[in-house]
C-alpha cells in the first residue's frame, strides 16, 4: 500500500468521522453512521484487499471512540472488518460491469443494511438492545441507509473530481 493510499484513507476516514460526530440524532437520540459511506468510498476508489480491511479495522476503531450507543464499542468494531469485507465482493462482482457512482449507491443501500443488520445483531448478543431488534431496524438501519446514499450521491462526485484536480497538478 503506498503512502498516497493510506494518505487518502486516513483523510476520508477522518473526515468521515467528524461528519459521524457532526451528525444530528433522529428519532430516540440514533444518529446515521456518515463514515460509513466514506467507507464504501474509499473501496469503491481502491478495490485493494489489503487497504480494505485497513480501512475497515480503522474505520471500526474510530467509530467505536464516537459511539452512541450504549455498550456499541465492540460491535462497531466487529461490523466495520465484516462490512468492508462484504463491500469489497460486491465491488469486485460489479467493477466492471457497473460505472463506480452506481456501484457506490448499491453499496449505500445494501452494505448500510449489512453493517446495521451486523450491528445490532452483535450488540444484541454482547450488550443487548435497547428495544426490539426490528424497531432499531426500521427506524434505525432504514433511514441510515437512505442518509447514507444521499451523502454519497453528494460526496463521492467531490472526492473524485478532489482526486482527478490532485492527480493533474502533479502532473503539471
Amino acid at each position: 500500500m503506498s503512502l498516497r493510499d493510506m494518505t487518502l484513507i486516513a483523510l476520508l476516514l477522518a473526515v468521515g468521522t467528524v461528519l459521524r460526530i457532526i451528525m444530528p440524532a433522529y428519532g430516540a437520540g440514533m444518529k446515521p453512521d456518515v463514515a460509513l459511506a466514506m467507507l464504501f468510498i474509499i473501496i469503491v476508489l481502491k478495490p485493494n484487499i489489503r487497504v480494505v480491511l485497513t480501512a475497515g479495522v480503522i474505520a471500526g476503531l474510530l467509530a467505536a471512540l464516537t459511539t452512541g450507543f450504549p455498550g456499541g464499542q465492540i460491535p462497531n468494531i466487529i461490523d466495520k472488518p465484516l462490512t468492508s469485507l462484504f463491500a469489497f465482493g460486491i465491488v469486485t462482482l460489479l467493477k466492471d460491469r457497473i460505472p463506480n457512482p452506481y456501484i457506490c449507491y448499491i453499496l449505500s443501500l445494501i452494505g448500510t443494511a449489512f453493517s446495521g443488520t451486523v450491528f445490532l445483531l452483535s450488540a444484541l448478543s454482547i450488550v443487548g438492545l435497547p428495544a426490539p431488534f426490528s424497531i432499531l431496524f426500521t427506524t434505525v438501519v432504514l433511514p441510515a441507509t437512505v442518509l447514507n446514499t444521499i451523502a454519497i450521491a453528494v460526496l463521492y462526485p467531490v472526492i473524485t473530481f478532489s482526486k482527478s484536480l490532485v492527480e493533474k497538478t502533479r502532473q503539471a
